[in-house]
């Protein structure tokens, strides 16, 4: 007799994280490890945001709230989709919820009947296809290539939707590739969508701010012909080094956005009201210090790049943003470890690199792209510059 439900035989637990508490528990045994697997800023939350939550306290906001967002911080989202992407919504069109994890979470579940099928771009950020397998509907998995970037394009998607697609989802600037669709990219892709209108389309948009090289940020819900149909998601985590206070948001269509706070009313109820308190200041307060954390990734993103190419067996391309970089193992497989043996999968790989040198890192095949491993840069230097040392001296030991 089993107590657990089927619907738990679909899903697995979350790669990064378990990647992340395996350091952890490494760490408390005394291992020196470099954890490059957690997508978190190594940067803390401003000043005026933690003195916003501590003033929230002060005046006694720690009631319930609004199940999807106070009026203050919907106001503060609205503002900001006007002011930094020209996208115009209401408070009816903006859902808040525990992270932006819920608000995918809360979508797929509002919308998903059994069958339906979400386009779904590999290599992916590693929670989009156990959600939409929890709603019971099918990841359409779309291997993206690396001459393309990883990057999806309008042909593919094309050859991929069938009757049964319900949702597309972008993720631009993307985990675990950090690479960024510019504008030409998006518009090509909502001009082909434009002729399948009852596909919806999830962007999801957390990395935003995290861009280089004087990349333009544009989101598909500004291409007017799509807009209807777009439910942008966003949130405080990354941009503002918020990862633990649990804000994410979207803004979309009405209909979609009452029925995902309905969900949420029969789940968590409303976010934490002083974590929603710290979001309001996030989003209406400075912004100066985006661009400084921004130029201090892309010197890190600089140093990783440039050193892991100069190790013969690994390949890695140079992101346009977030905090990621996804090189290739593929000159790795196939060969031993003078001590650890045989290396056949990138699985085999990461598993070695941590217990010979103890950096942990992520399994492409965890994106759904094999041959791959994703790296966090979003430590300091010293971090980087040892780590990338270890993964040289592993490599050189491979015959």
């Amino acid at each position: 007799m089993t107590i657990l439900s089927s619907s738990l035989s679909r899903i697995k637990p979350s790669p990064t994280i378990a990647v992340t508490q395996k350091a952890r528990e490494l760490k408390e045994k005394g291992v020196d490890v470099i954890s490059l697997g957690a997508g978190e800023p190594d940067f803390d939350t401003p000043d005026n945001v933690k003195n916003a939550a501590i003033q929230a306290i002060n005046n006694g906001e720690t009631k319930y709230t609004a199940v999807d967002g106070t009026p203050k911080l919907k106001e503060a989202i609205i503002n900001k989709f006007k002011r930094e992407n020209g996208l115009a919504f209401t408070k009816d069109q903006i859902n808040v919820g525990a992270g932006g994890k819920q608000v995918i979470f809360n979508a797929i579940l509002s919308t998903i009947n059994p069958g339906d099928e979400v386009l779904i771009p590999a290599p992916y950020w590693v929670s989009y296809p156990d959600i939409v397998l929890l709603a019971g509907g099918v990841p359409k998995i779309v291997v993206c290539s690396e001459k393309d970037k990883f990057k999806i394009t309008p042909n593919k998607i094309k050859d991929n939707l069938t009757d049964k697609t319900k949702w597309i989802i972008l993720n631009s600037p993307s985990n675990p590739t950090g690479s960024c669709y510019s504008k030409n990219e998006i518009d090509s892709i909502a001009d082909l969508l434009k002729d399948y209108p009852k596909v919806m389309i999830m962007s999801d948009d957390i990395y935003e701010h995290v861009v280089y090289d004087n990349f333009k940020f544009y989101t598909i819900a500004q291409n007017k012909s799509v807009t209807e149909r777009t439910l942008t998601i966003n949130g405080v985590s990354k941009s503002y080094s918020m990862t633990g206070w649990r804000i994410g948001y979207a803004g979309g269509p009405k209909e979609l956005i009452k029925a995902m706070a309905k969900i949420q009313s029969q789940s968590t109820t409303n976010p934490s009201s002083i974590s929603q308190a710290a979001a309001v200041e996030a989003l209406n307060g400075d912004q100066s210090f985006i661009k400084e954390r921004s130029d201090a990734f892309k010197e890190r993103r600089d140093f990783v790049v440039t050193e892991l190419n100069k190790i013969p067996e690994i390949e890695c391309i140079n992101p346009e943003g977030a905090f990621y970089v996804f090189p290739s193992c593929k000159g790795c497989l196939g060969k031993s470890h003078n001590e650890l043996g045989d290396i056949k999968t990138d699985t085999d790989f990461v598993s070695k690199l941590l217990e010979s040198t103890g950096v942990a890192v992520v399994q492409g095949s965890a994106f759904g792209l094999e041959g791959f491993f994703r790296i966090s840069y979003a430590t300091s230097m010293q971090n980087l510059e040892k780590a990338v040392k270890r993964i040289s001296e592993f490599c050189s030991k491979l015959s």
